[in-house]
C-alpha cells in the first residue's frame, strides 16, 4: 500500500473513532462507555485506537475539542450575520446559550467535559475555542464607545464565566422556559454595559 493510501486509511480510522466515540459519549456519557465498545462500533482494533489516542480520555479530549469548535463556529457565524457590533455580541451570546441546550453538546461539553478533564483543562480548551471571539467583540465595542472604556480581559472572563455557568445550569435543567429566562437575564446584564 502506498504511503498516501496508508495516510488516507489512518485519517479515515481516526475520523471513524471520533464519530463513534462522539456518538457513544453523547448518548450514554463518558463513564458508561468502554474502550471495547468504541472499537467494536468503529470496527477497529484497540491497537488502532491507541495509535491515534493515548487513552479513552485522549479520545474524549479530541471529541470535546471537536464539539467546542463546532459551537464556536456556530456562534461566530451567527454573530457575523449582523453588521452592527452590538447585535453581533448579543446574537453570538444568544447562539452560545442556544447551542448549549443541544443534548449532545450538553453531555460532552458541559457535563462530562469538566468531570473527565478537570476544570482547569476544560476551561483552557473553552478559552481557546471561543473566548477570543468574545474578546474581539468586546474590544470593538469598547473602541467604538458602545461600552465604557475599560480593560477587556477581565470583562471577557466575567461574561464568559456567566455564560458558561448559565450553560452548565441549563444542562441540568428540565424546565423548557429556563433558556428564555436565562437569555432575558443575560440580555439585561449586557444592556447594563451599553453606553446610552
Amino acid at each position: 500500500m502506498a504511503s498516501g493510501a496508508r495516510a488516507r486509511q489512518r485519517e479515515q480510522t481516526r475520523r471513524t473513532l471520533l464519530r463513534e466515540g462522539r456518538r457513544l459519549f453523547a448518548t450514554r456519557g463518558y463513564g458508561t462507555v468502554g474502550l471495547a465498545e468504541i472499537v467494536y462500533a468503529a470496527r477497529v482494533t484497540k491497537g488502532a485506537l491507541y495509535h491515534h489516542f493515548d487513552s479513552k480520555a485522549g479520545l474524549f479530549r479530541a471529541v470535546l475539542e471537536q464539539v467546542q469548535q463546532e459551537v464556536a463556529q456556530k456562534v461566530a457565524a451567527t454573530a457575523e450575520a449582523h453588521d452592527d457590533p452590538w447585535e453581533q455580541l448579543t446574537a453570538g451570546c444568544r447562539a452560545f446559550l442556544t447551542a448549549s441546550t443541544d443534548p449532545d453538546v450538553q453531555q460532552i461539553m458541559l457535563i462530562d467535559g469538566p468531570a473527565v478533564l478537570g476544570w482547569s483543562e476544560w476551561r483552557a480548551m473553552d478559552e481557546s475555542a471561543s473566548a477570543h471571539h468574545l474578546a474581539e467583540a468586546l474590544t470593538s465595542l469598547t473602541e467604538a464607545g458602545a461600552i465604557a472604556a475599560q480593560p477587556v480581559e477581565p470583562l471577557t472572563h466575567l461574561l464568559s464565566g456567566a455564560m458558561n455557568e448559565a450553560a452548565l445550569w441549563l444542562a441540568t435543567s428540565t424546565n423548557p422556559d429556563d433558556l428564555a429566562d436565562t437569555w432575558a437575564a443575560l440580555s439585561r446584564m449586557l444592556e447594563a454595559l451599553r453606553r446610552k
